[in-house]
């Protein structure tokens, strides 16, 4: 049976391919009408930004409201928009879905950057152009980048008791992830390739920082508590977001989040647990709305004594938690004391701060401890 699932898993790739293929084609021939009627060829983007933004409150996740933008041909201003989109699908379906490749945000960059002929105009300047042209396709095909075959730089780490399959193109590899050593797994930005083979598991622990996973790493947390540690490196990655959320749902794991005790690693966790207002269109797929945060908190410097190594907030740490207070996902009144608490005291900590027990203390004692009383903020 183990020998068929390669083929199978091959198989689901090709289709998935395959039905991108085909909406890139509608989405062409659509335009082809147009032109055919002398019609204004226009493409429908639903906007993205701050005005069609919502909190689902059932769904517990942010999502994207209904307004639309179209962008035409046409239109001194839409036009350079268009044609940048339009070099975006040329890209994703000749060069990679036909020939079953896979490509970095970068290499689209390269690839279709160009001095228009007989012009001194640039068809994209700068990445940032491709990039946000890469966001305007995959919103209007609806669907997500990864599906497109485009990835992003690897970011993020994990180590456990856990074997997973990973397929490129149709060869699987199989990785123990409790044999990488030191560094552990680096994870990808597409993980739909990832498959869950076996693991030994109770939860799933999330750390902001590589340093936290290191020191977790080397006191070997993730075999003595039978967890799977993650690290972000900070904002998580799409990829990281997408697997946590497989973890959660497939293998319907606990998810537990660690960060530093200030908004900035509050906001952090919150959109990997509700998403982001920037990637409102992935929430569905991004966002583990069972994770619980861990730490640390304000309460969480009270508690162990930690005031001596404390970090004075800046005018910039106050701001932002005054402008997270007001966020619908931030209302639970476990966070609004919390965020509260930041404002009166104006003080912030690193997770390192624990260090200042003892190097191990974060292991042996503050995790443990935490997650067998289920002190956690929703």
């Amino acid at each position: 049976m183990a020998k068929d699932k390669p083929t199978s898993q091959a198989d689901k790739r090709r289709k998935d391919r395959e039905e991108i293929q085909m909406r890139i084609e509608k989405f062409a021939h659509e335009l082809i009408k147009e032109i055919d009627r002398n019609d204004n060829p226009h493409i429908d983007i639903p906007v993205r930004g701050s005005s069609n933004v919502a909190f689902d409150e059932k769904e517990k996740k942010i999502v994207l409201g209904s307004k639309v933008a179209k962008r035409f041909l046409f239109n001194v201003s839409h036009a350079r928009r268009f044609m940048q989109t339009m070099l975006v699908a040329s890209y994703v379906k000749k060069d990679l879905l036909d020939n079953n490749l896979t490509a970095t945000l970068r290499d689209l960059y390269y690839a279709k950057k160009r001095t228009i002929a007989g012009t001194k105009e640039e068809t994209i300047d700068e990445q940032k152009e491709s990039d946000l042209a890469i966001v305007d396709f995959e919103v209007a095909l609806d669907t997500f980048r990864e599906r497109l075959h485009l990835r992003a730089e690897p970011k993020g780490r994990m180590a456990g008791t856990m074997t997973i399959r990973d397929f490129v193109k149709e060869k699987a590899s199989v990785i123990k992830l409790d044999q990488l050593g030191s560094g552990g797994l680096a994870i990808p930005s597409i993980v739909e390739q990832i498959e869950f083979v076996d693991y030994d598991l109770e939860y799933v622990l999330v750390a902001e920082k590589n340093a936290i996973f290191d020191r977790l790493n080397e006191d070997e947390y993730w075999k003595r508590n039978k967890c799977l540690l993650m690290t972000t490196a900070g904002q998580a990655a799409r990829g990281t977001r997408r697997l946590l959320q497989r973890l959660s749902t497939e293998l319907k794991l606990p998810i537990y989040c660690l960060t530093d005790a200030d908004p900035y690693g509050w906001y952090i966790y919150s959109t990997m647990k509700y998403g982001s207002m920037a990637l409102a269109h992935e929430s569905e797929r991004l966002g583990s709305r069972e994770m619980k945060f861990l730490g640390m908190s304000i309460s969480d410097i009270e508690h162990y004594n930690l005031r001596n190594v404390t970090i004075r907030a800046k005018d910039v740490d106050i701001k932002r938690a005054q402008e997270m207070r007001n966020y619908d996902w931030f209302k639970a009144k476990p966070w609004q004391k919390e965020i509260d608490k930041f404002l009166d005291k104006k003080i912030k900590a690193e997770i390192q701060a624990l260090s200042s027990k003892n190097l191990q203390y974060i292991s042996s004692t503050y995790l443990p401890e935490k997650i067998k009383n289920q002190d956690f903020l929703p």
